[in-house]
């Protein structure tokens, strides 16, 4: 567990790594030393180990609304998160940094997490990282050149973020049964009052030398097109929500 100074917290590093990836682990171990990050690995979950159904993931919910059928490696991947956020509340630290193993860090990104930790109403998740490009606003400065952000659009990705206890029982309470890909998922926290800020430029990278383990022949998943009847509906729904809601919150966090 570390402490953060500026903002007397505590966290906790979890660092999702299936097993036999043993490469990975080794290139985020070195990585994460160089960041004076002390993790606990967490054994990533091996979806196409799984025997569904499993009371964990509605595969009716996962076709109508992702247009996919089962997908062992998300669902793995999506089951992963979950544990680290079970973790979390378990044991006693304020927050905790999550990692997927194919993250790369900015020198200042424990100082920039510390940073943001100074404003604990503005967020419940700190995203880290995306593999969007997609605008981010700023409404607050941090150190470095860094500022919250928000984005008022879809960001894909889980390579780094930060959640506080609220969120990790958001996560572990209301995000199961998985309906959608975990990315997707937790981008949803404004449904249901949660915060969600970026740390913009942000301090680490989800672009990595090693190849993906979830999104490798997902082609074969995919619904034919007309099953997009439902899937297209809700993602518009969530588009419009997204903006207004954190649209909203954008003008309070600048002018109140």
């Amino acid at each position: 567990m570390h402490f953060l100074p500026k903002s007397q917290m505590t966290l906790s590093v979890y660092l999702i790594n299936m097993d036999g990836a043993t490469d990975r682990l080794a290139a985020m171990t070195e990585k994460l030393q160089a960041a004076s990050l002390e993790y606990e690995r967490v054994p990533g979950v091996n979806g196409r180990a799984i025997t569904f159904p499993i009371k964990e993931f509605s595969e009716l919910s996962y076709k109508l609304l992702h247009g996919r059928r089962t997908t062992p490696a998300e669902v793995g991947c999506y089951l992963s998160h979950v544990d680290c956020a079970r973790r979390l509340l378990a044991g006693h630290a304020d927050l905790g940094l999550i990692l997927e193993d194919d993250v790369s860090f900015e020198p200042d990104f424990l100082n920039s997490v510390d940073c943001a930790a100074m404003h604990p109403t503005d967020w419940d998740i700190l995203r880290l990282t995306t593999v969007n490009r997609g605008r981010k606003y700023p409404f607050k400065p941090l150190e470095d050149g860094r500022s919250l952000a928000l984005a008022l659009t879809r960001e894909k990705g889980a390579g780094a973020y930060v959640i506080n206890r609220e969120a990790a029982r958001w996560i572990v309470n209301r995000l199961i049964p998985m309906r959608l890909a975990y990315d997707i998922a937790f981008d949803l926290e404004y449904l249901d009052g949660l915060k969600a800020a970026f740390v913009d430029p942000q301090p680490a990278s989800q672009y990595s030398e090693h190849e993906t383990q979830i999104q490798s022949n997902m082609q074969q998943y995919k619904l034919p097109r007309w099953r997009y009847l439902t899937v297209l509906p809700y993602r518009a729904y969530l588009e419009v929500s997204r903006f207004f809601s954190r649209g909203f919150q954008l003008l309070r966090n600048r002018f109140f």
